[in-house]
């Protein structure tokens, strides 16, 4: 068994005819055969390519920039409407403000001409009153002055009857009085 272990048994490969002479495709006796096939292949492959795939990529770079261009004229659509929405905003909101304003200014206008009748008003009937409250005062202060006049008259006869002893005439009183008063 340990001889066994000992031994390697070595296997040799060794190359058949048909590749003796190395790579196939470095093969100098496979050019034409390979320079046909890759003719070949590339005439079939140029067709496919010019007749079905690059008419359909054609078609489809072409649908997409019209589908883009379309985008892009719906954006521009959509931008100047709402552009447009935005100036009507504005020019409503400016309005609306010139609108608030003119009715503030009216209703000033008419609370300020209201307020100037209630005033006239009441500057009138207070005027009426006034003049009513003077007569009032008037007739009290002529009642008081006669009064006034009538005391002042037995006043100054009491007190000079008092001072002397003998009352004076009614009418010497009378006439100091209204000298009296006078002054």
């Amino acid at each position: 068994m340990a001889e066994n272990n000992k031994t390697v048994a070595t296997v040799e490969h060794t190359p058949s005819g048909e590749h003796a002479s190395g790579f196939p495709p470095f093969n100098s006796q496979t050019f034409p055969s390979q320079l046909i096939w890759l003719a070949l292949s590339f005439i079939l492959l140029y067709v496919l390519m010019s007749k079905l795939a690059l008419p359909r990529i054609g078609s489809i770079l072409e649908e997409r920039e019209k589908h883009i261009e379309g985008d892009i004229a719906a954006a521009d659509r959509l931008k100047k409407q709402s552009d447009e929405a935005i100036a009507a905003y504005e020019k409503a909101l400016a309005d609306a403000r010139a609108n608030a304003q003119a009715i503030a200014a009216e209703t000033r206008s008419k609370q300020l001409a209201e307020s100037e009748a209630m005033r006239k008003k009441l500057e009138d009937q207070l005027s009426a009153r006034l003049a009513e409250a003077e007569k009032t005062i008037a007739k009290t202060k002529e009642a008081a002055m006669s009064n006034v006049r009538g005391i002042a008259v037995d006043t100054a006869k009491a007190i000079v009857e008092r001072l002397i002893g003998t009352s004076p005439a009614d009418a010497a009183v009378a006439g100091a009085v209204t000298d009296a008063l006078k002054r």
